[in-house]
């Protein structure tokens, strides 16, 4: 199978490394030349560099004939340009995008995308499987009270490195769901304790994100 992937990052690159493991025919389209050339020093001659976004690139990269397209940039407009250009200009059978805002993920089906790929979405399955079934929450329709699920790590210079959950102050209206430490996700409790590196799941308002992300990132 050929396997055209749009976006060199951490996602992309893992996702190359898997595929070609598996087999399979992988070329990554990368526009920067630093994640280019360390695509290449690492997994071989599978990357070209070029905007995936243009039409020229992806004839370059004989999207025409690739089985999938997968699209993994960090912007979800230029994943859904990829995608829309390789479904109708080079009648690739099947796209994938991946959504880094999860309220976007309606707009990308109604435009034809075969599949979407969320982050925050994947996370939020993991939470309610940890979840006591009578005390879930059901987030997806939390959505639409302005309410956003983030991850973000926590720097090795912020305040609240080494500090438990109940001693930080946390944002008004944000609640710290969970806490992946060394691999291993937890219930975030009172007693939950940050190390630096940590990646902390929370529940916020959207007006509140920046005020939640300084604070671990400070």
């Amino acid at each position: 199978m050929y396997v055209v992937v749009a976006g060199g990052g951490k996602v992309g690159f893992y996702l190359a490394k898997a595929l070609i493991a598996e087999g399979h025919e992988v070329l990554v389209i990368e526009r920067e030349a630093r994640k280019a050339e360390i695509i290449n020093e690492e997994l071989g001659s599978v990357v070209l560099r070029g905007d995936a976004c243009e039409a020229s690139t992806l004839s370059e990269a004989g999207v025409n004939r690739a089985d999938v397209v997968v699209a993994v940039t960090g912007h979800d407009e230029d994943n859904l340009v990829i995608c829309q250009m390789a479904k109708k200009k080079f009648n690739v059978p099947r796209t994938i995008a991946r959504i880094n805002n999860p309220k976007n993920e309606q707009i990308f089906r109604l435009l034809g995308i075969d599949s979407t790929v969320s982050s925050t979405d994947l996370i939020m399955q993991q939470i309610e499987q940890e979840l006591h079934a009578q005390a879930l929450v059901h987030l997806r329709l939390l959505r639409d009270a302005d309410l956003e699920l983030i991850q973000a790590p926590v720097a090795p210079q912020s305040a609240v490195v080494g500090k438990k959950l109940r001693e930080i102050r946390f944002p008004k209206e944000t609640l710290i769901l969970a806490v992946v430490h060394d691999g291993t996700t937890s219930v975030g409790s009172a007693d939950t304790r940050l190390e630096a590196g940590d990646l902390v799941i929370a529940l916020t308002r959207a007006s509140r994100e920046p005020e939640l992300r300084a604070l671990l990132l400070a």
